[in-house]
């Protein structure tokens, strides 16, 4: 005989869902830096936005303790045309290169975006915080909505006058962080520096971790003792 999902009056069911709710500090801060350039001829435009990007990556492998990742993403150079006139004539050159750099330190976080944006023609945004895909949040959130599950289970059975004999099912319906990796971050975006630039040294900025907000929830299916209604 299939048995049932429902259960039977010998053999009743009860189907429950777990949730847990945490809020933790974050292990990540991920930052995107463009280096820009611009001029009228190609060659030097190059070259100038090849300097911009390695003085950036200098600059960010002084902070090798702090900076967990580094990676270069897109590049481009493109010419621009005249608007007016008869023909198509390039009237500049715009080139640009995408940098990110996930830190693990956020001590030198502040310090590290503030000589970033300093830099000519580079644009600072973030930072971007998250945790880790493997992250032990995760695991604590998903033992708490199973627990929760558990609790609430043996709450219904006390309330009929029973108890629970077997776990059934147990199913995972999502567990994760609510501001996935790189997903709708909290962010600014820090100026980007011109050539005509105060040369002071600019005041480092504070920048203060965003609490993460981790979810987990599971639906439990349990069998109990018959109650005497």
């Amino acid at each position: 005989m299939t048995p049932t999902p429902y259960g039977t009056p010998d053999t009743p069911r009860l189907a429950v869902r777990g949730e847990a709710h945490l809020e933790v500090d974050p292990e990540i801060a991920r930052i995107g830096i463009t280096v820009q350039a611009r001029g009228t001829d190609r060659r030097e435009t190059l070259a100038d936005l090849t300097r911009r990007n390695t003085t950036a990556l200098d600059l960010l492998r002084t902070y090798t303790d702090a900076v967990e990742k580094l990676e270069t993403g897109t590049f481009s150079l493109s010419p621009e045309l005249t608007k007016h006139g008869r023909g198509e004539r390039v009237r500049s050159y715009q080139g640009s290169v995408h940098i990110t750099a996930d830190l693990t330190d956020f001590t030198a976080l502040g310090e590290l975006t503030t000589r970033l944006a300093d830099l000519d023609l580079t644009r600072v945004d973030g930072p971007w915080w998250t945790l880790r895909p493997d992250s032990p949040a995760h695991r604590e959130a998903r033992q708490h909505a199973v627990r929760e599950a558990v609790q609430r289970a043996r709450e219904y059975a006390e309330a009929l006058g029973t108890t629970l004999t077997a776990l059934v099912e147990l199913a995972d319906i999502g567990a994760e962080n609510a501001q996935p990796y790189g997903m709708e971050p909290h962010s600014r975006s820090l100026r980007t520096k011109g050539f005509d630039a105060a040369p002071e040294e600019p005041q480092i900025l504070d920048l203060e971790p965003e609490r993460q907000h981790v979810y987990a929830q599971v639906n439990a299916r349990f069998t109990m003792a018959p109650p005497a209604l």
